[in-house]
Order: C-alpha cells, then structure tokens, then sequence
C-alpha cells in the first residue's frame, strides 16, 4: 500500500469515528436534559467550558506534536528516537495532568462561586479524573498517528464516548434522589469513566503490539542522540500554536459562563433562576444547532487532505474547485437547517424535550429560533477553517475566531444585562459573533487561495431550494398538527421538508455529481444517482 492510500485509508477511518462520536455526543444530551431537565443542564453547562479548557492547554497542540515527531524519526529508520519521544511526552503530559487535576480539585469550589453557579460544584469537580487521563490518552494517540495507524485513535474515541454517554446516563438516573446538582455530577462522571475507558484501550492496543516495536528497535539505525530538551522544545514549538488555536472556543465559553450569569443576576434574577436560563441556552438550544454539524464535519475532514494535496502540486484551478465545492456543500447543510430550525423551532422543542413545562418550552424555542442562524455560519467556520489549514495557514482561522469571541463577550456583558433582552443577548451574541468569524475566513479564503465564487451557485440556488423547503415544513405542521397532534405533526412536517429540498436541489441545479466526491464513499452515491438521471 503506498503512503498516500495509506494516509487516505487513516483519514476515512478518523472521520467515520468522528462522526460517530459527534453523534453520540450530540444526541447523548436530549435524554440528559429530560432527566435533569434547566436546572441540571445549567450545573452541567457551567462545568464543561472550564473542563474543555484546563483540556486545551494540558492536550490540544500535543497528539500532532507527537505524531510529527514520531513520523519524521520513523522515517529515517530511528526507531530508537520515536520511542524516546513517546516516553518524554508520556511523562510530561502525566505530570501536566496530574497537575491540572490537582489544580481543580482544590479550586473547584471557589471557581463555581466567582462564576455565581455554587451548585454545579459536584458537576465541576467530577470531571477531576478525566484531566488526569486525558493526556495520557493524547500522548498514545499522537504515538499511534505517528505511525500511521490510525485504528487505535479511532477505536479508543468510539470506546470513550460509548461509555460516557452509558455511564453518564445511568449516573443522572440513579443519583436523582439526591438531588439535581448531585445528579448533574453523575452526567460529568460519566465523561470521566469515559476518558479512563478510552485510556485503558489505547494501553492495552500499545502492549499488545509490543513484539513488533521491539523488533523495530532491535533494527533501529542510529543517527544521533536525541536529548531529551532538544525533544521538549521541539514538542512545544509545534504545540503551542496549536493549542492557542484550540483553547480560544473553551476560553470563549468559560468567559461566557461568568458573564451571562453575574449579569442575570444584576438584572434581578436569582443564581437558580439565571442557572436555569443557562441550562436553557448552553444545555438545551445550542445542543439542538450542533447536530448539523455532524454531517459538516465530514467535509471539513475530507477538505484538509485534498487541499493539501492540490497545494503541494500548486494546483490553483483544483484548489478552487475543491474550495468552492466544499462551501456549496457546506450551504447546501447549513442554510435547510438554519431555515428548519427557525420555522419549527417551537415545534422541535417540544417534541424533543417533551418532560419540560410550556413556559420552558417556549423560552428554548424563542432561543433555538435566534440560535438557527448561526447554524449557517458554525458549519460555514468550519469548513472555511479545513481549507485554510490544508493551505498551510492554520494560524488565520484562529485569529478570526479570536476576533469573534472577543466581540461575542462585548455584547453578552452588554445584551445580558438588558432586562427585555436578558437570556437572549447570549444567543445573539453567539451568532454575531461565529457571523464573523465566518465572513473573516471566507475574506481569507478569497484572498489567500484566490477563489473566485459564483454567487447563483453557492448562494442563490440553494437558499432558494431552503426557502422552498422551510415554507413547505412549516405548513405541512400548521395543517396537520390539529389533525394528528403536534409531536406527530413535527416529524411529518420535517419528512415533508427534506423531500421537497431533495425536489428542488435537483429542479435548481444546487447539487452535482461532481459534489459527492467530497463525501466517505461520495464517488458511489453520485455514480449511482446519475444512473437515475437525477444530475
């Protein structure tokens, strides 16, 4: 098998494992809110972001560090060196998460008071384990894709989230009795039983491929001795940047939390009251936008290699192609969701969080309807961000995402404190800000790898085909919803919604067969599809 199949094999194998896990994470959080319902999802709302941070910087930028290193001593037949590597990041990423545990676990109580959330200590401090074992998880899978096998990160990813989403649920279930906050610090352990999970996988696939590293040692040609400083320099050069990059959305949801909040609570609502909006917005609304990022993820996935590729061989008439088809694919996702959510926000709401009260209901409804549009430019950022990094520029996405963020905290601190707007300057400035971010890459993109971009094609066809689709949904709900009850008249609506896009996707001309090719297994589902006659 030569490289690039091989490279191409482990890029499918992540993804589907992406996918699956973005799945499983998505949806692990609609049967959570129903059991501990805004309470519950605001303690476990205000611990992530802080967890996902304290995450960043002890991880991020490490697993490609590593796998770098590891690559380019393999490649040279220094077997010696890239098992020197994994042993001095093993070590210094166990005593970083060491570390950031112990830093939690003793600060945990003061960090939920400054936040004005003191019941989500138990969610907070849960989470304790898991930065102990992450990094561990992050130094073998860094060693595994440095040497090209990519199965191990893949398993350990699926292994991990299977017994986050399972124990987390049973957790919230049995720990009910005692409480909500108790029992919103079952959901976080069971993203700690998970990482261990995962941990525990990759160091049984480590020992039980032993025999063959240890002949490639025996084998091993020595150029010359690799010190130890000389690999931790070389570590954090490459992680550092990496790790910024990764830490800003983190950064951005804990300032959030802080923020949103304190600023309820100026306004007049009590810590429950304002925690129970929040659970409202980060729990229950913005879980519902994530979902379409699923199907975006993987053509952000498949765009970094193939840009890369066409980069190297300084393919500019293929880099804008690829680019141009990967945003159309992008908008042909985002806007039907966006258009979706925002005609049957209320709808969905009830149907999917179903043991939540009508004034509930309605006050995530009125989120998800804001939150809606933001669809559109989270998978927007995403994919423009995969092209940018396949261009060799990963540091640009980061910047613009910065830009956003600082933005989105000006005008949470401000919108928030509003008493007409309150919750719901939260929402806004989480669309204004990814709104920005999005138009910032898509300059980027347009500057850096010169693409040019047919307005009708990515623009026009497919917000024509939404368009269409969001009427055609939102009447089918209104006529039938008295006929056959509202639950029932939401998925029939959706069902109604999807076919009449798929109609007006090929009536307008938005989808080609040439599209597909960007997609796991795309090049047989267009292959097929023409065959019908429908391109």
């Amino acid at each position: 098998m030569t490289k690039k199949n091989n490279f191409l094999k482990g890029a499918v194998i992540l993804s589907i494992a992406g996918i699956i896990v973005k799945i499983l994470g998505a949806v692990y959080r609609i049967p959570l809110s129903n059991i501990i319902q805004s309470e519950g999802m605001g303690y476990y709302s205000t611990a992530y972001p802080l967890y996902s941070l304290l995450l960043s910087i002890s991880t991020a930028g490490f697993p490609v560090a590593i796998a770098k290193l590891v690559s380019e001593k393999r490649a040279v037949k220094d077997f010696k060196s890239a098992e020197r590597v994994f042993k001095v990041a093993l070590t210094g990423l166990s005593i970083g998460g060491l570390l950031t545990s112990l830093f939690l676990f003793f600060t945990a109580g003061s960090m939920v008071e400054k936040m004005g959330n003191s019941n989500a200590y138990y969610a907070l401090i849960a989470l304790v384990p898991a930065l102990f074992v992450v990094p561990i998880m992050a130094v073998f899978r860094g060693y595994f894709q440095g040497r090209q096998l990519m199965t191990p990160t893949a398993l350990s990813q699926i292994m991990e989230q299977l017994f986050r989403v399972g124990s987390g649920l049973l957790l919230t279930y049995f720990l009910l009795d005692k409480g909500i906050p108790m029992a919103a610090g079952g959901a976080s352990l069971g993203g700690s039983i998970g990482a261990i999970m995962g941990t525990l996988t990759m160091i049984f696939i480590y020992f039980y491929g032993r025999k063959e590293a240890k002949k490639e040692l025996e084998n091993s040609i020595y150029t010359e001795e690799y010190k130890i400083g000389t690999i931790i320099k070389d570590l954090l050069i490459i992680a550092i940047p990496i790790t910024l990059g990764s830490a800003i959305v983190p950064i951005m949801d804990t300032i959030d939390v802080a923020v949103v909040l304190k600023r309820l609570q100026s306004i007049g609502y009590l810590e429950s009251e304002a925690n129970g909006l929040y659970g409202n917005l980060k729990g229950m609304a913005q879980t519902v936008i994530n979902l379409p990022q699923v199907f975006s993820l993987a053509i952000s996935m498949s765009l970094v290699p193939v840009i890369s590729d066409a980069n190297a061989r300084r393919k500019k008439k293929e880099i804008e192609a690829i680019s141009a088809s990967g945003i159309r694919m992008t908008l042909l996702i985002g806007l039907p969701c966006a258009f979706g959510l925002f005609v049957l926000a209320r709808p969905i709401i009830g149907l999917l969080y179903y043991k939540n009260d009508l004034e509930t209901i309605i006050n995530i409804g009125n989120l998800l309807s804001i939150l809606s549009f933001g669809v559109i430019f989270l998978t927007l950022v995403q994919t423009l961000s995969a092209i940018l990094q396949g261009l060799g520029k990963p540091i640009v996405p980061a910047i613009n995402l910065f830009i956003g963020a600082i933005i989105k905290v000006i005008l949470s601190y401000t919108l928030t404190a509003v008493p007409s707007i309150n919750i719901y300057g939260a929402a806004i400035s989480t669309v204004v800000a990814f709104g920005i971010a999005a138009i910032l890459d898509l300059i980027s993109v347009r500057t850096l790898a010169k693409v040019k971009l047919s307005f009708k094609d990515i623009f026009i066809k497919p917000f024509i085909s939404s368009l269409s689709m969001a009427i055609a949904a939102f009447l089918s709900y209104l006529f039938l919803m008295d006929i056959i009850g509202e639950k029932l008249a939401t998925i029939v609506a959706v069902l109604v919604g999807v076919l009449v896009y798929g109609v007006f996707l090929i009536i307008t001309g938005a989808i080609t067969e040439d599209d597909f090719n960007l997609l796991p297994n795309g090049v047989k589902i267009g292959k097929k599809l023409s065959k019908f006659k429908l391109f």
